[in-house]
């Protein structure tokens, strides 16, 4: 059975740019060999990822994600079981939106900026969709 996850998560250390590589990096260790995809957005210190794979495989990612140090403030935005996976193509896609229009976010939340925990995990997908549309992520298979 394949489920969506969506979680946010605000970074622990102030080196961003380096948590981000890091979990890129471990992602595309981790994920081809578990059947898992997916993609993470990231602005300032917060976080956004989607992940698509087997019901268990997902639900023992998200327990390591749930006790990993780099992140803080973990929420659980959306869980659904899915009959086909939106983001088949990446083991992990990355999107930095601090670099995204911030009109773009402004449509989908109250102020221009990342702040999923004030949002929904439905508007928080809908973004994510827009920005795929958009070209906005980039991936590796």
């Amino acid at each position: 059975m394949l489920v969506r996850l969506l979680y946010a998560s605000r970074a622990v250390d102030g080196s961003l740019c380096d948590t981000v590589q890091s979990i890129m990096q471990q992602s595309r260790d981790h994920n081809p060999q578990h059947g898992i995809t997916g993609i993470l957005c990231h602005s300032d210190n917060v976080f956004m990822q989607v992940l698509e794979g087997g019901r268990d495989a997902i639900n023992t990612l998200y327990g390591m994600i749930l006790r990993d140090p780099r992140h803080k403030d973990v929420v659980l935005l959306h869980y659904e079981e899915i009959t086909e996976r939106r983001y088949a193509g990446w083991t992990m896609g990355q999107a930095n939106l601090g670099k995204i229009n911030p009109s773009i976010l402004l449509k989908y939340s109250a102020l221009p900026e990342l702040n999923p925990h004030d949002m929904s995990g439905k508007m928080s997908l809908a973004l994510i969709e827009e920005l795929m549309a958009t070209a906005a992520i980039v991936g590796r298979a």
